[in-house]
């Protein structure tokens, strides 16, 4: 048994320095453009063991297998999606479909700034409502890019759109984490969840066309942005706070999606925005008669089919009662032997002065072949791919490329996860989340909130942050008088805002568009985004706290 040590030194802003060299390592690489991803996460990983065992004084064994849960993970949650997202995109390509999918977007809307929303906005927030885990990104990247957008601008647009949604990912897998950890109420802290993330959802529409365009284009096409973002934004707020949190995402995008289409049946912006590259494409499929002609509804529906089963494929993967179904018979659960139940969680996160069982770390592997929302998506590939007439030969080879070309990243993500599960397993993560409680109650609701973001930023996912964080975030609410309802959604809404930046989007984001070796300059352009939009929600949570605290929801009776 060991207990995670919190300051070795003795004094708390030496001790959170050495626990921030894996990451200053990992994002310094990365930035400088001098090291590949692999390379950066590689060094990352090294730098985090090296700490781990000799600073904070993790046994060698528990390093080494919490790197090994953390391989396990990435390759059956992130790995296999990521395959299986750019497989059903290549097969689309392969079979010329996605030429008549590019088609029928125009012909709704040749314009660029529609494009962006609808897709990675509004298409982007139902994938992370069905799935989650790095599949929204993929696929509405991958998608972006066999519209004609450049592969570097689509991947940014899919970081920036995949914040505001996060926080009821995977049918409302954060927030019921959260509710499990603190042992507050899941509907109220969705609820209060659902009166923090809307403003940004209105605002997040405005602000991935001002990332392409000027304030002038931005404003030419406000209607739009307007409407989506105000359909979404309304649809949220409403689900959370009176119906449930499962669907919170689902719902509000699908909201958006219509209100979106069915606005441009009756308004147009007067010019149709282009980028400079359009003139440049062989067939501007928008303006060709003969190839606008050829678009009957059963040919848009043929080539849309791999995508509509897709969508279902993934939302029927995270209905509970198909989980529950498919975990009864085919997942395993491993408990990582030397690891499971080995690790004490400290005074300073737990508030225990004498560790109890529920202070020991679970370190528990799924092995989840068929659960995993990868394996939903390689299903929608090769029914689609079946279906459009190509052979399992075809396939087979199709898939042995995709995986070749996309070995950079798979290395990359799988040694990612691994240092993110030796920081966690060490404890490291704690001690940078501890330096921004060292504050008072005044301040707290804005750095609580920046917490939540750095959760994120360093796990890459809004769970494991409220995993992390969440009962700090209670402990320390109630410690300042504060409301632990209102931090503790702080936490996961402010986490949000940071899934642009963590290394594991950066990686999955580069994958899918062909931009592997440009990871650096994605973080780059997205941090500033990233700190922005959290310290926004950061002013939203101090208003509540400090100004209108009774705007905060209570446990329903």
């Amino acid at each position: 048994m060991w207990t995670q040590i919190y300051d070795p030194f003795g004094s708390w802003p030496v001790s959170t320095l050495v626990a921030a060299l894996p990451v200053l390592v990992l994002l310094g690489l990365l930035a400088s453009g001098k090291a590949n991803a692999w390379v950066a996460a590689l060094a990352g990983l090294v730098v985090a063991t090296a700490a781990a065992v000799s600073v904070f004084k993790m046994p060698v064994e528990l390093a080494a297998m919490a790197a090994t849960h953390g391989v396990i993970f990435a390759l059956f949650r992130i790995v296999w999606l990521i395959v299986a997202a750019v497989y059903l995109y290549d097969i689309a390509v392969a079979t010329g479909q996605f030429e008549i999918m590019k088609a029928s977007i125009a012909r709704l809307s040749g314009d660029r700034r529609i494009q962006a929303v609808l897709v990675a906005f509004s298409f982007g927030a139902f994938i992370e409502g069905a799935a989650g885990f790095g599949a929204p990104v993929a696929i509405s990247a991958a998608f972006l890019v066999g519209l004609g957008f450049k592969p570097f601008q689509a991947a940014l647009l899919c970081l920036i759109a995949n914040t505001a949604p996060v926080a009821w990912g995977a049918i409302g897998t954060p927030i019921r984490t959260l509710s499990a950890i603190t042992g507050l109420d899941v509907e109220a802290l969705s609820a209060t969840s659902g009166r923090i993330l809307p403003l940004m959802s209105l605002i997040l529409p405005f602000w991935l066309v001002k990332s392409m365009a000027s304030w002038r284009e931005t404003f030419a096409v406000w209607p739009m942005l307007l409407v989506v973002g105000g359909s979404f934004a309304g649809a949220q707020f409403f689900w959370s706070n009176f119906v449930s949190f499962e669907l919170v995402d689902i719902v509000s995008a699908v909201v958006s999606l219509l209100a979106g289409v069915a606005l441009m049946k009756v308004w147009k912006p007067k010019t149709e925005w282009r980028f400079e590259h359009d003139a440049k494409l062989a067939v501007d499929l928008s303006t060709t008669a003969a190839v606008d002609a050829s678009l009957t509804p059963r040919r848009v529906a043929r080539a849309w089919m791999p995508f509509v089963l897709l969508s279902i494929a993934v939302l029927a993967w995270g209905l509970p009662v198909v989980k529950r179904t498919i975990d009864a018979h085919a997942s395993w659960t491993w408990n990582v032997e030397g690891l499971h139940l080995k690790i004490y969680r400290g005074e300073a996160l737990t508030g225990h002065t004498v560790p109890t069982d529920l202070d020991r770390e679970k370190a528990i592997a799924d092995i989840v072949p068929v659960a995993s929302t990868g394996t939903a998506v390689f299903l929608a590939a090769i029914v689609g791919g079946l279906l459009l007439g190509l052979g399992p030969i075809s396939l087979a080879r199709m898939l042995v490329a995709t995986t070749v070309r996309l070995i950079p990243a798979i290395v990359t993500i799988v040694c990612m996860l691994a240092l993110g599960f030796v920081t966690k397993a060490s404890g490291m993560d704690v001690v940078l989340g501890l330096a921004f409680t060292r504050t008072n109650a005044m301040l707290y609701p804005i750095l609580g909130t920046l917490l939540g973001w750095l959760g994120v930023a360093l796990t890459g996912s809004d769970t494991s942050s409220n995993v992390l964080f969440g009962n700090l975030q209670k402990v320390t609410a109630t410690k300042l008088g504060l409301n632990p309802i209102l931090m503790a959604a702080a936490n996961t809404t402010g986490g949000v805002m940071g899934k642009m930046i963590d290394a594991q989007s950066i990686v999955v984001a580069a994958a899918a568009t062909g931009e592997g070796g440009n990871e650096g300059k994605l973080l780059k352009a997205a941090i500033l985004h990233s700190i922005a939009l959290a310290l926004l929600v950061g002013m939203i949570v101090w208003i509540y706290a400090h100004i209108l605290p009774q705007w905060v929801a209570v446990p329903r009776p």
